[in-house]
């Protein structure tokens, strides 16, 4: 049976082959059509943000009652009405999370007359886009299985799925920064003493890699910073001010408690 660690170290690949951009405002910005960004430009941030946000979504839409095939439809479409209409344009940065302007507009995508949208013939007077994603159905509904129990609500799959993307960012974010540095095999070694997934046996770690036990322990007090302070820069590029960090971490820790 596949494991939820394993769907998470799964996206944590996905994430390697593009260093998984991160959801800046600045990104957010740059798929609106009122940036001053060329349309290359937009068409990437938009990707993006399909990249980041579309598993989030389609379980939202799945939970919501929908079926796979239809969830897919949906998300595609919601992310094609984004584009077409220009709505990324509203998510404004003073205006707080950008999680919530999301959530907010699916929302609204899902309870406008999809019928209708579906009695047309598909592709018909909008645009559709056409994304060389990572994700594929399959792996996508895999993975919604594996959700919580069906008591969890569409908003609550949401808000979970938000929360493990964020920490997959600064994880991914993290290993990029001991690659560049050539410490690749350390980060790799170290990482199961921030995510759980392991126990870390320091001693068996200083005899692979040829270091001294207490030089170990200094480097996952300092893997164990940094992943903090990377967590609290990921967060806050996302939110309308910086006051709103440690509140939104609240909400990231209590949306994977409840998983």
């Amino acid at each position: 049976m596949t494991s939820k660690n394993q769907f998470h170290e799964q996206d944590a690949s996905l994430n390697r082959k593009q260093r998984f951009a991160t959801t800046s405002w600045s990104m957010i910005v740059n798929a609106s059509s009122e940036s001053e960004s060329g349309s290359d430009d937009r068409q990437v941030a938009l990707s993006q943000l399909c990249e980041i946000y579309w598993y989030p979504l389609y379980a939202y839409a799945r939970r919501r009652g929908n079926g796979v095939a239809e969830a897919e439809d949906l998300t595609q479409a919601f992310f094609a009405e984004l584009l077409a209409k220009d709505k990324i344009g509203a998510a404004d940065q003073t205006r707080g999370r950008f999680r919530t302007f999301l959530l907010s507009a699916m929302d609204n995508f899902l309870k406008n007359d999809w019928r209708k949208r579906q009695a047309e013939k598909r592709g018909g007077g909008q645009t559709i886009i056409r994304l060389d994603l990572d994700w594929d159905l399959e792996f996508a509904e895999q993975r919604y299985q594996h959700e919580p129990v069906q008591s969890a609500t569409a908003e609550d799959v949401f808000e979970r799925n938000w929360a493990i993307t964020v920490l997959n960012q600064v994880l991914e974010s993290l290993r990029q920064q001991y690659v560049d540095s050539g410490k690749e095999s350390l980060f790799e070694a170290l990482k199961g003493s921030i995510t759980g997934d392991a126990n870390v046996a320091q001693a068996e770690i200083a005899d692979h890699l040829d270091m001294k036990v207490g030089a170990i322990k200094v480097a996952i007090h300092r893997l164990r910073e940094r992943y903090r302070q990377q967590l609290r820069i990921q967060i806050a590029r996302t939110l309308g001010s910086a006051e709103e960090v440690d509140e939104e971490l609240r909400e990231l820790f209590k949306a994977l408690s409840a998983g």
